[in-house]
């Protein structure tokens, strides 16, 4: 019974130290994609940018006449 006891023990301490682990980690992937959103709407807003400069120098280009 003594060992059995013990044994559930140790199950349980290795169950708690796991869900830390997990939890030390689902914090880090929270962190690491709020990171990757703000990095994409930042490279999305740029690429619009740039879109809307290169339209406003291709109107600029008079058109060839063949």
């Amino acid at each position: 019974m003594e060992s059995e006891l013990k044994s559930l023990e140790e199950k349980i301490d290795q169950f708690v130290h796991l869900c830390h682990q997990l939890r030390l980690e689902n914090i880090q992937l929270r962190q690491d994609l709020a990171s990757a959103i703000s990095e994409n709407k930042r490279l999305a807003e740029k690429i619009a940018a740039a879109t809307t400069r290169l339209e406003a120098i291709l109107m600029q280009i008079p058109e060839s006449e063949e």
